[in-house]
């Protein structure tokens, strides 16, 4: 039996936001890996093994599920969101690099999925709606000090951002100090997005004004939707607002 290797994007968390291939993937599937809660989305079948563990030790699983791949078996490594944005496919080829010369011989492909990014940008409106960029603000794998240049970069350029990891129970200070940053260099008005468990019964959505922001509005399920100077919100009643950025830039 020959083996193959599919690093795939679970999507934000509705069962209805997985593509049809990553679900005909994951049919096919002798081994699923991946972290804990990710791993548990996958249904139970016969024949599946699954191969769950801890947010941190990406490259060791990765190396596992390669020597898999390398004995004949059909692994399906998952991710939520898109596994290409600070996710799995990465950490994936990192280990190929790294490794024997027989993983560069397993058949390798990569099945996008829909991110939280883009599901919570749908959810609010068109907040993306012209040039943006993603910053993920874990400082785990970078110094602070390439976020917050990052930050201050991307304000300048004036993009709309979307943030990833802004704060978690290791890093309960880290958002504060990003706040501060977008202070500093933007517009107190500035509209800014809080989405929470987007596609879950959990999903909470809010848009609110820079100045009013504060830290504890963002946890790690949290992603947050900085908009451009030029990112606007139609008021409705009785209905949720709509956050847009126009589609052109005036001279």
């Amino acid at each position: 039996m020959s083996g193959r290797l599919v690093i795939a994007g679970l999507g934000p968390g509705d069962a209805g936001l997985v593509t049809p291939d990553v679900t005909s993937a994951l049919a096919e599937a002798t081994d699923v890996v991946g972290y804990v809660p990710y791993v548990a989305r996958v249904p139970n079948r016969d024949g599946l093994m699954k191969h769950a563990s801890d947010n941190r030790v990406e490259l060791d699983r990765s190396r596992h599920a390669l020597d898999m791949a390398a004995n004949g078996r059909r692994v399906v490594v998952v991710s939520s969101g898109d596994p290409g944005v600070f996710a799995m496919a990465s950490a994936v080829f990192e280990a190929v690099e790294a490794g024997p010369e027989v993983w560069r011989d397993i058949e390798i492909s990569v099945l996008p999925g829909i991110t939280a990014m883009l599901a919570a940008a749908a959810k609010a409106g068109a907040p993306l709606g012209h040039d943006f960029c993603v910053i993920n603000l874990s400082d785990n794998l970078k110094p602070w000090k390439i976020i917050e240049k990052r930050l201050r970069c991307a304000v300048e350029a004036d993009f709309a951002c979307g943030f990833y990891n802004p704060r978690s129970k290791a890093r309960p200070e880290g958002f504060g100090r990003v706040l501060a940053v977008l202070s500093e260099v933007c517009e107190p008005q500035r509209l800014i997005t809080f989405a929470r468990a987007v596609s879950t019964p959990e999903e909470a959505i809010s848009t609110i004004s820079l100045a009013d922001a504060t830290p504890e509005m963002a946890d790690m399920r949290t992603v947050v939707l900085l908009g451009s100077s030029r990112t606007r919100m139609i008021t409705r009643d009785g209905r949720a607002p709509i956050v847009y950025t126009p589609r052109s830039v005036p001279e």
